[in-house]
């Protein structure tokens, strides 16, 4: 069986005019145009090839990587508005359909959009939907507390960014705990904070808890070495200004410092952090 909007991974059976012919393991056949054969290609050698549907809707091969695969998310251009839909830039040679009726907003050349692909029953065919909350599932999680996790930022909102999580899960970054740049579109690494009712995830972009604390200790205390023996943040500094010259949250900040303080590596001032003589 093919699996299309996929990568398969299939036989070289046979060569024609038009290109190779490649099979799975019960015979199903799908042709590998001449533009993406390469020399060291073989019979019988077996090689990954991502199916889609050509422009007739006939399943077709390509060494192309596309810029999303079935049953996943992803961040896409549009390339082209029709009477019939969109058609957005997903790296192949024929543009992905975004039909109006998936559309939650009309789309514009020009645009970009976070995407899911998925295969309609009715058509057989490859369609992309913007209406992304139908095709994420919260009611089984495969998330617990402090995991780490893949965050695809989807849309923004009164209380901060809807996230796609590990390309499965619906979460929450509170625009309170973003102190850097964050837009729609941008893929990151992030933190499962909390698990509320229904399943609902907050998320966080640092570290949970006392597992974030030792690292940063360490990052503080090697910039106030660096900066001999003084660093000019306390915690009367905006968080702003904290994330800008060390990458970490201001109550990350006040945790760190706090455990050098009672190891008696620095002295907390109001001006800043100095280093204790005997270090």
């Amino acid at each position: 069986m093919l699996f299309i909007g996929k990568y398969n991974y299939l036989t070289i059976e046979r060569v024609t005019s038009v290109g190779m012919f490649l099979s799975e393991v019960e015979g199903e056949e799908v042709l590998l145009p001449n533009q993406y054969i390469t020399e060291d290609m073989k019979i019988d050698d077996t090689i990954k090839v991502f199916v889609y549907l050509d422009s007739e809707h006939r399943p077709v091969a390509t060494t192309e990587t596309p810029k999303i695969i079935r049953n996943e998310f992803a961040f896409l251009e549009v390339n082209d508005v029709t009477e019939h839909g969109a058609f957005m830039d997903w790296g192949l040679i024929k543009d992905l359909f975004v039909p109006f009726r998936e559309q939650s907003t009309p789309m514009q050349i020009g645009e970009k959009h976070v995407v899911f692909l998925y295969l309609d029953q009715k058509s057989s065919k490859l369609i992309a939907s913007t209406k992304i909350d139908r095709f994420l599932d919260n009611e089984r999680l495969t998330v617990a507390e402090g995991d780490e996790v893949e965050v695809l930022v989807w849309s923004k909102t009164d209380l901060g960014y809807n996230a796609i999580i590990n390309q499965y899960h619906k979460g929450l970054i509170y625009e309170n705990e973003v102190f850097g740049n964050l837009s729609v579109g941008d893929t990151v690494r992030g933190y499962v904070k909390k698990i509320r009712e229904e399943n609902k995830l907050d998320i966080s972009l640092q570290k949970i808890g006392y597992e974030a604390v030792e690292p940063n200790a360490q990052k503080i205390l090697d910039r106030v070495k660096s900066e001999n023996g003084f660093l000019d943040l306390s915690d009367k500094s905006s968080p702003e200004e904290i994330y800008d010259r060390l990458g970490m949250s201001k109550k990350l900040f006040k945790k760190a410092i706090g455990g050098l303080y009672k190891q008696g590596i620095i002295r907390i001032a109001e001006d800043g952090i100095f280093l204790n003589p005997q270090e």
